[in-house]
């Protein structure tokens, strides 16, 4: 079934209003509906001949609809002013999309292109300090690290545990001694990435083989990135763009992935002349939730590409690795993927398991001698609360019979029950009131009321004011003065708040994958749902299992599971094909 919502309609009504024939209204309410799933466009060619029960009719054959749709004064290309765009490749785009594509692609072309002013001498010395090896085999953090100082835009990309913070606290450390008065900004899409990513850095580079000169100039915060553009009011525009930009020579971005079109290219827009921007993130993680899947699309997921002969002789040059590169110089050079992983052990059931996940198995689970990883068939919903009371009560009993709030909050991230779904038997919801129950039932908790002592709490609506955001995990307990809010705060010390002050939040014993993204848990227990549902994906699924650090416990049924890492995320956009030329 093809779902529709008012918005859907009443877009394609106004698109007849201005002069759209019957299928092109049709393409339209199709295009709004891919825009709200995530898609950046509407491929005609994949759409054209396909029922459409709901609407009791069915689309065009693709020459029909493409002339149809070519013909209407509603639609346009490059330089038009119309509400739709239809690209050579038959591809329809709502026009904020097709701009957001088109800009985003032409700055990152323009910086991957543009090649920075390095003193090699220098950087060879420093690069065998940061990077010292005694074997042959290629670090591809050092590549990182030269391509990075070498252009003006880096992705570095690869799983949880391959060092993507420790090797940008290395690239800083690399552009800083080129220039002590380097101005340096640190971003991510969320506080708690943010958070995250500047007590990273700053732990790397406190163990850096590099001058106290370049130590001390290393940023010291991390914002989000609504926060470094300067949201404007009631407005989704920001005080940074193109005509002012950004006051800085590099912009790091950690969980890339998350961002979403219309985000990265302001950001890109507002990155200065000059300057180089640093993407981070896992480029087979979850896309982001609102439309794109700019990652995956920068590193053209699945496709492998040789470096150009031109890195490959800087590589041999500066740090004596021989590397695959035949190409032409350009945009390859900019991508590189972390392959040593340095969180799981070689025979890591976690690790093992995430890796033939993204190669879309799953035939290992039924291994019985892993000792991080577990699998058990999915529970009927009426005998969950029996299976579950050990887990959650071993999981969730140290964080509450601790005392300091600052190690109740960091025990508090030795467990969690990540959900698929939020609604259901098996989501959000009834997991979470399982949980208080069992809990309740053991003496551990006591929850009288919404708020009550040991309650976890995750803030779902970003407060700037109050530097809580969306994503931010923090416990309600009593103290003298009745009930608080403890969240992390820097160097280790708990932020404390009036409960009645916090913005929108939930109780956090589970959650969804989704929301999970940028944390980590010492034990996981990720819980898919009874029935096949079209948000279980490899990516999702692979998200899921790298959340955790030293136990994953995976509750699924086989075929669920199996049918789940055969399902890719499937985004449909122009940003590829732009980049790569394919």
């Amino acid at each position: 079934m093809i779902d529709f919502e008012p918005i859907d309609r009443h877009f394609a009504a106004l698109m007849q209003r201005l002069g759209a024939d019957a299928d092109v209204a049709l393409a339209a309410l199709l295009v709004s509906r891919a825009a709200r799933q995530g898609d950046i466009c509407l491929d005609l060619a994949a759409w054209a001949g396909t029922p459409l029960p709901e609407q009791n009719c069915a689309t065009p054959s693709l020459d029909a609809w493409r002339k149809a749709v070519q013909s209407s004064p509603v639609v346009g290309s490059d330089n038009d002013y119309t509400p739709m765009v239809l690209d050579a490749k038959s591809r329809l785009y709502l026009r904020r999309y097709y701009d957001y594509e088109q800009c985003l692609a032409a700055a990152i072309r323009n910086l991957s292109a543009r090649r920075q002013s390095v003193d090699w001498d220098k950087a060879r010395r420093t690069l065998s300090a940061l990077f010292p090896t005694e074997s042959e085999t290629i670090d591809y953090q050092a590549l990182a690290a030269i391509a990075a100082l070498a252009t003006g835009f880096t992705v570095v990309t690869g799983g949880p545990g391959t060092g993507k913070t420790t090797t940008v606290a290395k690239i800083l450390a690399l552009i800083l001694d080129q220039d002590h008065q380097a101005r340096i900004a640190l971003a991510a899409p969320t506080g708690k990435a943010a958070d995250r990513l500047q007590a990273s850095v700053r732990q790397a580079a406190a163990r850096l083989a590099c001058g106290d000169a370049v130590k001390a100039a290393m940023p010291a915060e991390a914002f989000t990135i609504h926060r470094l553009l300067g949201p404007l009011p009631d407005s989704p525009y920001f005080r940074h763009h193109a005509l002012n930009p950004l006051p800085y020579d590099v912009v790091v971005v950690d969980e890339a992935s998350m961002v979403d079109l219309a985000l990265m290219a302001k950001l890109v827009d507002a990155v200065p002349q000059g300057a180089r921007l640093i993407l981070l993130g896992d480029r087979d993680q979850l896309a982001s939730v609102q439309a794109g899947y700019v990652l995956g699309d920068l590193c053209d997921t699945g496709v492998e590409h040789a470096y150009s002969a031109a890195f490959a002789a800087l590589v041999r040059d500066v740090a004596g690795y021989d590397i695959q590169g035949g190409g032409p110089a350009g945009f390859v050079d900019s991508i590189i993927e972390l392959r040593t992983n340095y969180r799981f052990a070689p025979d890591s059931g976690i690790g093992r398991l995430s890796r033939q996940v993204n190669t879309g198995e799953c035939s290992m689970i039924e291994a019985h001698d892993l000792p991080d990883l577990g699998f058990t068939p999915l529970p009927a919903a009426p005998l969950l609360k029996r299976h579950l009371k050990e887990l959650i009560i071993q999981g969730y009993a140290p964080y509450l019979t601790a005392t300091d709030p600052a190690e109740r909050l960091e025990r508090l991230n030795g467990f969690r029950v990540l959900c698929a779904l939020k609604e259901g038997p098996y989501g959000v919801g009834a997991l979470n009131a399982l949980a208080e129950d069992v809990l309740e039932s053991s003496g551990l908790i006591k929850p009288m009321g919404r708020q009550y002592h040991g309650r976890p709490v995750l803030i779902t609506r970003n407060d700037s004011r109050l530097r809580l955001f969306n994503g931010d995990v923090g416990i309600i307990l009593r103290t003298g003065d009745g009930l608080k809010a403890f969240f992390p705060g820097p160097e280790g010390r708990p932020r404390m708040f009036s409960p009645g002050r916090l913005p929108e939040h939930v109780t956090v014993f589970a959650m969804t994958v989704h929301k999970s993204q940028g944390s980590e848990f010492g034990h996981v227990l990720m819980v898919l749902p009874e029935r096949d549902t079209p948000v279980l994906t490899r990516e999702l699924v692979y998200t899921g299992i790298t959340r955790a650090r030293t136990r994953l416990d995976l509750w699924a049924e086989p075929n669920v599971l199996k049918t789940a890492v055969t399902r890719r995320i499937r985004r449909t956009s122009g940003l590829r094909d732009a980049l790569w030329g394919s």
